[in-house]
């Protein structure tokens, strides 16, 4: 038998010359960033060079040519004096020319007045706290300012005052707005723990697919009272409730109780089917968990609600038969809640969408990720604050629900129950 020897040059040849190629791209990728840096300074140098220009050639066209007699003359020119203007997310100080009329009283020019009515740099504050930037590194975050310009704005003081101003009033925009306009078929309501506190999210479907965050409230507990006073919150803001309402909630106690209170028979209940399949494998033996969880699974999927129904209680009898009492008690306990897309006959997809709460699970992801880099909560404002601003976050990315084309089956089903329904 032959030995095979490995050639220690063509070794190094699956990797050729790879020191000798760093050192070679080194001096490209220092080129590279020089030329970057060089290249926005030029492009910083020339923005404000334009600024300059704009903000004479206006205070001409007010005040005329600077240095020359006009006749009938209203406005004169009145030295210059440094101005905020906002750019790359930092606020930078550029002189402008001040005009004053004759009459007394400095005249703003347009150019100016235009720049101060946008706030760029509050946007740019919520866009990099979005993208995990902390109020401490914003700046660091940011591009290098115009060379020579004096600039403030990037600390962490600054931009934690300008996040908390932006957000308090995009929030209270936001979650105190009129419902008056909605046209709701469905809700959504799920609790997360924020800081010890618990943040009940509401989020409304509306007859065309669109979702809608409705309301947050912040409390100790996800108990009936909080929920109630978020509930009755909807009703002072207009929010229609003239007919039924298919209300998707994970089990919890006292959302259903405030449901009820609140909207009485208006509120149609489904219970989250994931939820009630993750509390069984809680309860089940690892050796068992399978075959239950594929058998509850087959019953959410029969073709009628009866037909479920068999299914589940068959199961139960199976558990209480085999030892597993508890898990036969959690099974029951809420059954005919988790089969209400089925007593409505639901199209498929509208069906598997209102069978659990992912789709404000997906929005509580969303506020967990927004709130991430907060290390220390201070009150219950700064919770809401927050939350809202997750909530705002996952608003925008927000799309039509998949099935939104069937919606008006569900419109339908949730009319007066008809003696077929009652019977079911």
């Amino acid at each position: 038998m032959t030995k095979r020897t490995r050639d220690r040059q063509g070794t190094q040849g699956e990797c050729p010359g790879s020191p000798a190629l760093a050192q070679l791209i080194a001096p490209l990728v220092g080129g590279m960033t020089a030329t970057r840096e060089s290249l926005l300074a030029w492009v910083h140098a020339c923005g404000v060079a334009a600024l300059d220009a704009v903000f004479r050639e206006q205070a001409a066209a007010v005040a005329g040519p600077k240095g020359q007699h006009q006749a009938g003359r209203t406005h004169h020119h009145w030295g210059t004096t440094p101005t905020e203007l906002t750019l790359g997310g930092r606020r930078i100080q550029v002189p402008r020319p001040r005009v004053r009329g004759r009459a007394g009283g400095e005249v703003t020019l347009p150019a100016v007045a235009a720049f101060r009515g946008r706030e760029p740099l509050t946007a740019r504050v919520l866009e990099q706290i979005l993208l995990g930037v902390s109020t401490r590194g914003y700046a660091a975050s940011l591009e290098a300012g115009p060379v020579g310009v004096p600039s403030r704005g990037t600390s962490r003081s600054a931009a934690s005052r300008t996040l908390i101003r932006r957000t308090g009033e995009q929030v209270a925009a936001q979650l105190s707005r009129r419902l008056d306009g909605l046209d709701l078929v469905a809700l959504f309501g799920d609790g997360v723990v924020v800081a010890g506190q618990t943040v009940i999210v509401l989020l409304g479907i509306t007859r065309d697919g669109r979702k809608e965050p409705l309301g947050v409230s912040v409390g100790s507990t996800e108990n009936a009272a909080v929920c109630t006073q978020l509930l009755q919150d909807l009703l002072a803001r207009g929010l229609p409730v003239e007919g039924r309402l298919l209300c998707v909630i994970d089990g919890g106690q006292g959302l259903r109780r405030a449901l009820q209170d609140v909207f009485g028979d208006l509120a149609v209940i489904q219970r989250c089917q994931v939820h009630k399949r993750r509390n069984l494998q809680a309860l089940l033996p690892q050796g068992r968990q399978a075959y239950v969880l594929a058998a509850v699974g087959r019953a959410y999927r029969a073709a009628s609600a009866e037909a479920a129904r068999r299914q589940l209680r068959r199961l139960v009898g199976w558990l209480e038969d085999n030892g597993h009492a508890d898990a036969a008690a959690s099974l029951r306990e809420g059954l005919e809640e988790t089969l209400t897309v089925l007593k409505l006959a639901l199209p498929p997809r509208l069906r598997r969408f209102f069978a659990t709460t992912n789709a404000i699970e997906n929005l509580i992801g969303t506020l967990r990720h927004v709130a991430r880099n907060v290390k220390r909560w201070r009150n219950g404002t700064m919770i809401r604050r927050w939350v809202g601003l997750g909530v705002l976050r996952a608003a925008a990315r927000f799309r039509r629900i998949k099935g939104h084309g069937d919606l008006a089956a569900l419109a339908t089903a949730l009319r007066p129950a008809a003696a077929g329904e009652r019977a079911a």
